[in-house]
């Protein structure tokens, strides 16, 4: 029944590693999961978020037992603010609510490696 709408995946479609964030509850029980989770803070109109977006995917791919968040930072000012993010993208990695770090820009090795060091926490 569900069907790719806009680019984006209804839930019921997606797998456990890539979901689109819709709200703050959503987020926090999403990072609240006894499982990593790595965030890309993004915004529509940032260049560099659309680069680096079929980066994280392919992360999601490789790593299914990690959750990867998107946040769309115009949609989910309560959490961009909780976290401070003013730059996009932003990658944020957490564990059982806890954060494990950060990093801002659209540097795919720095992606690459930010994702292998918190994978296995």
């Amino acid at each position: 029944q569900t069907q790719k709408q806009s680019g984006q995946q209804t839930l019921s479609k997606q797998t456990m590693s890539e979901i689109d964030v819709e709200s703050t509850a959503q987020f926090n029980q999403l990072i609240g999961k006894n499982v990593v989770s790595f965030v890309d803070f993004y915004a529509t109109w940032c260049g560099p978020c659309k680069m680096i977006a079929p980066k994280f995917l392919e992360l999601a791919k490789a790593h299914p037992t990690a959750q990867f968040l998107r946040v769309d930072v115009d949609k989910n000012e309560d959490i961009t603010a909780k976290y401070s993010v003013s730059a996009m993208p932003t990658f944020m990695a957490f564990k059982a609510g806890q954060p494990l770090g950060n990093f801002t820009g659209a540097n795919e090795a720095k992606l690459r490696q930010f994702v292998t060091d918190n994978a296995s926490k």
